[in-house]
């Protein structure tokens, strides 16, 4: 496996293709084998090597920062495709680059802990980004039975529903006519949790001082 030479455009054209389907010379995040293959390079890919090029400005933003990436460095050859001979070592015989004593367990052993710690890296700041709760805004009507309804008592039933994301908010007493006055009050629910549905049900039940609920508005926060 390799690029080539990295510093001719063949290499450069190799590298570019192999960056086609990936983001990084190894695994899901940078690491020392971008490192590696970065410092080959002569000079930027030009614009029409794009993936080259993304993949060259990408790595040098790390410029302050390249000896902090995880992995260790492997010879360039051992990085890129299959079936590209490395020619950055002077040439010689093929078998020249053949390690007869080395243990493939120990390079494949090597490989798969490597990639399970860029994953878990990656699981890390995935769990890291906060999760966005939908919620919303209601501000509900309720209207006692009439006039001698005790509507401060009426507000304490109300306020006494409690449920996981439900928070109440102010209140106050509108005159609907004939010396009667609704509560209208405010409150925001977690849209997954709290539903008008579900709040007017156990509103409701408070039937000694409620007559009805409805809803005044609702918005999506």
């Amino acid at each position: 496996m390799g690029f080539g030479d990295l510093k001719s455009a063949s290499g450069i054209k190799v590298l570019n293709d192999f960056l086609s389907e990936r983001s990084y010379i190894e695994g899901y995040v940078p690491s020392q084998a971008d490192v590696a293959v970065f410092e080959s390079i002569s000079a930027p890919p030009t614009a029409d090597l794009c993936h080259a090029l993304r993949w060259y400005n990408h790595i040098k933003s790390y410029n302050n920062q390249k000896s902090s990436l995880p992995g260790v460095k492997k010879p360039l050859g051992q990085y890129g495709p299959a079936g590209v001979a490395d020619t950055t070592s002077g040439g010689g015989d093929d078998d020249d680059d053949i390690d007869l004593f080395g243990s493939d367990d120990e390079e494949d052993a090597e490989t798969t802990r490597l990639k399970e710690e860029r994953l878990a890296e990656y699981a890390a700041r995935k769990s890291k980004k906060p999760t966005l709760i939908a919620k919303s805004s209601i501000l509900l009507d309720v209207k006692p039975w009439d006039d001698e309804t005790d509507m401060s008592k009426l507000e304490e039933c109300v306020r006494s529903v409690q449920m996981d994301g439900l928070i109440w908010g102010q209140s106050k007493l509108v005159p609907v006519g004939y010396g009667i006055k609704k509560l209208q009050i405010g409150c925001v629910v977690e849209d997954d949790k709290v539903g008008t549905d579900l709040l007017e049900e156990h509103i409701l039940a408070f039937e000694d001082f409620v007559q009805s609920m409805d809803v005044a508005a609702f918005n999506k926060i």
